[in-house]
């Protein structure tokens, strides 16, 4: 049962990229500094997901919220560094600290996968 939610929220995802790319639509200006931020936090929901079903500790209710929350608290974070003056520097920040957790993530994937 969770191998099937996983693989149909892979589909989703796969399914979401594709038509992203077709239609390519248009980031209001308001919102352009918070969108990559925003793909960044849910790739690591979902690279997160990924090691946990891996490990066989996959519950779809903690992804869709972990998936909610995470992109909703990464936004937040810039937005407030907008108002502060120094949204540039939060936003790298948190690419840094997600980019680390995905990375974590793959590399565990990898040892479970490959036995490495």
């Amino acid at each position: 049962m969770k191998a099937r939610v996983a693989i149909a929220a892979l589909l989703a995802l796969v399914a979401g990229i594709v038509l992203g790319i077709w239609f390519s639509p248009e980031v209001p200006d308001g919102a352009a500094a918070y969108v990559p931020i925003a793909v960044v936090a849910a790739l690591d929901t979902v690279f997160g997901g990924l090691r946990a079903l891996l490990d066989s500790v996959f519950d779809p209710k903690v992804f869709v919220v972990s998936f909610v929350f995470n992109v909703s608290v990464a936004a937040l974070i810039v937005w407030l560094g907008d108002q502060l003056g120094v949204g540039t520097q939060l936003s790298t920040a948190i690419i840094v600290v997600l980019g680390i957790r995905i990375f974590g993530n793959a590399a565990a994937m990898r040892r479970r996968i490959l036995g490495a």
